[in-house]
């Protein structure tokens, strides 16, 4: 009876050093095959240091009512603040629409261009492409754009396609009239407009 005792009390005294043991190795093992196999889902350190530094923005949208009451929304593909400026973004693929109160529109599309938000300014570079809702069109190299007071002022020569022809000036600004007129645009520095009188002779004339 004694011996059992004893053996009894061996037993749970190497059950008490083995089994801490066992738990170790099995522990060692999980740690070596998770090592192993996590590593093709890390990102890499210089990959999160660009992100951070870019600090890109995706699809931003701008929009706020002029002084004249024009609604004026600006977008683009992506931003980024300039040269670690909040207030000062660059973009690429620009947008910018003015509906003004009385119902007339201007769209405004460009490759790349900036926003001050201080200023109230965008600055629309490289290609824009403007287009009035009632018929006007033309391209130019740059433009800006007075998001407070709702202008769109266009430098450099420039030729607009309109309904009744063509002009060609080497300036171009698109306002509100306080009056009621409406959205104007004032052509300046030498324009020339090309007038092509439509054509009468297609008219049904019978009776």
């Amino acid at each position: 009876m004694a011996s059992a005792d004893n053996f009894h009390s061996q037993l749970v005294g190497w059950s008490k050093i083995i089994l801490p043991l066992c738990g170790l190795a099995i522990l060692s093992t999980l740690f070596l095959f998770a090592r192993s196999s996590g590593d093709t889902g890390e990102i890499p350190f210089a990959e999160i240091e660009s992100l951070a530094r870019e600090q890109k923005i995706t699809a931003p949208q701008f929009s706020g009512v002029a002084k004249d009451g024009s609604i004026i929304a600006v977008g683009a593909t992506s931003a980024q603040p300039k040269s670690g400026n909040l207030t000062a973004l660059t973009a690429s693929n620009l947008t910018l629409n003015v509906d003004a109160a009385d119902g007339s529109q201007l769209r405004v599309t460009a490759t790349e261009g900036e926003i001050d938000s201080d200023a109230k300014i965008a600055r629309l570079n490289g290609l824009a492409r403007l287009e009035t809702s009632n018929g006007y069109t033309m391209e130019t190299n740059g433009l800006v754009a007075d998001l407070d007071a709702g202008t769109v002022t266009v430098d450099g020569a420039l030729e607009v396609r309109a309904p009744f022809g063509a002009i060609t000036a080497g300036r171009v600004t698109f306002q509100t009239d306080a009056g009621d007129l409406g959205q104007q645009m004032r052509f300046t520095d030498g324009v020339r407009l090309v007038y092509t009188p439509i054509d009468d002779s297609a008219k049904d004339t019978t009776e």
